[in-house]
């Protein structure tokens, strides 16, 4: 039997959207009403505070760890860890773990599936994805990946190549022209394309193909941030991954050199190269890329790097809020809408550190944290 839900009283500095402000709204069965409802004669609970729309990040991996698929008990476990931080939809970025059921599950986040990474043999992390022997199966595998998710596909779009021995460095997996193809296909089946992309050399075929996200986006030059900005394409610069890199440079000193020395450039720059896209328009969105070796339940910790880069936090914000739940297609805070929010103590516009203290997590119209 399932548990009815407790009516909400929601007062206090409510945001819809970035442009939306109010001081009181309603939650019953699960739905957000702005207009005060006729008695009903039971109690309502009360909330106060500075309520945003539930988080998200855009680029997690439910459903895996450092070394590949895990058990959905285990998945549950990262699914929980995200929801009590505030984060209530995330975007998958690529799992080797079927998670269709999470849909299923409603005391977990919302989940919009990317299907498994794509990438090739000795060009990703083992066990973590479908590794093509043959580059012109792309097309394919991509549209059968488009089909099995949510709307997204994940590409491994760079990495190193260890066949060029102490030359080696960060290479592009795809030829330009089967990429072209292997976008147009996910297209053709209503889905969007995101890709992993560390290097400067990959960026113009991702361009050239059309992608429609780029992720972490390392090699991005100023050069190419205008049209990236003009093109409205997404850039997720999942800054606690990059922190990773120079104890990454670290390990490949003895045996990669080159690529040991790019990864400790792109390191070294990660904030003003953060800052240069945030100034020339381009689109950023919030991801932790937890699932691998980063845990869940870190989108703090992520606002907290890209203010530190130099973002506004009120910008911050906003990018970890309504417009990526616009981008995602679930929309602001409506009349009628799921009742997905937080509550804080104090305006984490003011302060992004605020968000590291929800004081209510509302998830379907449930509190359902701390």
């Amino acid at each position: 039997m399932s548990v009815p839900h407790v009516p909400l009283h929601v007062t206090g500095h409510i945001l819809l959207d970035g442009n939306r402000e109010v001081g009181e709204m309603w939650v019953r069965d699960g739905r957000l009403s702005l207009l005060r409802p006729t008695p009903q004669g039971s109690p309502a609970t009360e909330l106060e505070g500075w309520v945003l729309p539930g988080l998200v990040d855009v680029h997690c991996h439910v459903g895996l760890d450092a070394g590949g698929a895990v058990d959905e008990a285990t998945a549950t476990k990262q699914a929980l860890a995200d929801r009590d931080t505030g984060v209530l939809l995330v975007r998958d970025a690529g799992s080797p773990l079927d998670t269709s059921w999470v849909a299923r599950r409603p005391e977990l986040p919302r989940l919009v599936r990317s299907g498994v990474h794509v990438a090739r043999p000795k060009r990703y992390l083992r066990r973590y994805g479908l590794e093509l022997e043959d580059v012109t199966d792309l097309p394919r595998v991509v549209a059968e990946q488009a089909r099995a998710g949510d709307g997204w596909v994940k590409l491994v779009g760079d990495w190193i190549d260890r066949d060029l021995g102490a030359d080696g460095d960060l290479r592009p997996l795809w030829p330009v022209d089967v990429l072209t193809e292997a976008v147009e296909a996910a297209h053709a089946e209503a889905a969007r394309v995101t890709v992993h992309a560390f290097s400067t050399e990959v960026i113009e075929d991702l361009l050239t193909a059309g992608v429609d996200g780029i992720e972490h986006g390392t090699g991005i030059t100023e050069d190419v941030m205008p049209e990236i900005a003009q093109r409205g394409i997404r850039v997720t610069p999942t800054l606690l991954q990059v922190a990773q890199f120079g104890a990454i440079a670290q390990q490949a000193d003895g045996k990669y050199p080159v690529y040991a020395a790019r990864m400790r450039r792109m390191h070294e720059r990660r904030h003003e190269q953060v800052r240069a896209m945030h100034d020339a328009g381009i689109p950023l969105l919030v991801g932790t890329d937890a699932g691998g070796t980063i845990d869940h339940g870190r989108i703090a910790d992520e606002c907290s790097e890209l203010v530190a880069a130099g973002l506004p936090d009120a910008e911050v914000v906003a990018m970890a809020t309504w417009r990526a739940r616009a981008f995602l297609g679930h929309g602001a805070m409506v009349e009628g809408s799921s009742a997905d929010f937080v509550v804080y103590g104090a305006d984490p516009r003011e302060d992004v550190e605020v968000l590291r203290h929800p004081t209510a997590v509302v998830l379907r119209g449930r509190v359902v944290a701390p």
